[in-house]
């Protein structure tokens, strides 16, 4: 069973840390032009909710973050995992409180840009599972051979 999730500032040590941490996983597997990455200031914007797991010691082991860019249009990002804790349901459980809100809010679309080389299968697995398909490029994003484009109605 994957923990509770809450919605927290991303401007913590602990947020901070593992944002550092997923940008060390994320750089060398596409182009730096190629890459996305909100900074934990950007996500504590007033359009970003930010969301958290944390384990029975209070340390926080995911995240993952909802933007919303209008009043259709939500886009999931900053998802990670401790390595240790993958596996377990954590991600769906973040993708999932991701959904409950961008419902609450009145969304009727989510989308997501995420890597298309190796190393990011986990993540177009999650995406998939979720219920998300592939689709042409969204909101701004170039299209290029370095990223994959998903979305979901709701």
């Amino acid at each position: 069973m994957a923990p509770p999730i809450a919605v927290e500032t991303p401007l913590q040590d602990d947020i901070r840390q593992m944002v550092a941490k997923l940008n060390a996983y994320l750089t060398p597997l596409s182009p730096p032009e190629f890459q996305f990455q909100l900074t934990v200031e950007q996500m504590a914007g007033a359009d970003a909710t930010v969301f958290v797991a944390r384990d029975d010691d209070g340390t926080a082991i995911a995240m993952g973050s909802l933007k919303v860019h209008d009043e259709k249009t939500g886009e999931v990002k900053r998802m990670f995992c401790e390595p240790h804790f993958r596996g377990r349901g954590i991600g769906r459980a973040i993708l999932t409180a991701i959904e409950a809100r961008a419902r609450d809010v009145g969304l009727q679309r989510l989308v997501l840009e995420t890597g298309a080389t190796p190393g990011f299968e986990p993540a177009w697995a999650l995406y998939e599972r979720g219920g998300f398909s592939v689709c042409p490029a969204v909101l701004d994003y170039p299209d290029s051979e370095f990223s994959r484009f998903y979305e979901k109605s709701l």
